[in-house]
């Protein structure tokens, strides 16, 4: 069966629209993720996110939103947005309903207005 060209046309713009957890508008910028307790229980973590560019230079000023999800389906997220504490370290807290693997989305708008996704896998949370 044929596509019409003007359907597959308008699904490959749709397509190249996307866009998934680790694609973003600043490749160069490092993002670093710790836990307190760490590693991290059930309950509720402190996150702490370090933005730097690739000099290791601080970035500051970001605005940091966080969502915990588990690897399986069926689990509901944890969002939390994440304050500068100092600059570029940026502080949150995730909720970990459930023991297992979870990864972290971090989505952060940059001062200078570029928007960065990275995905963040976190092994082994204890019940």
């Amino acid at each position: 069966m044929m596509v019409p060209r003007w359907l597959a046309a308008g699904l490959l713009a749709v397509l190249a629209g996307c866009s998934g957890p680790g694609s973003d508008a600043a490749p160069d910028v490092k993002v670093d993720l710790s836990f307190q307790p760490n590693p991290p229980k059930v309950g509720a973590a402190e996150v702490l996110v370090t933005l730097a560019d690739a000099g290791g230079q601080p970035l500051r000023g970001a605005a940091v939103k966080l969502e915990g999800n588990m690897n399986h389906a069926g689990m509901a997220p944890s969002f939390a947005d994440a304050k500068e504490a100092e600059p570029g370290h940026y502080k949150g807290e995730l909720n970990f309903t459930m023991g297992g693997d979870w990864f972290v989305l971090v989505n952060a708008t940059l001062a200078d207005g570029r928007k960065i996704t990275r995905k963040v896998d976190v092994r082994g949370v204890k019940r």
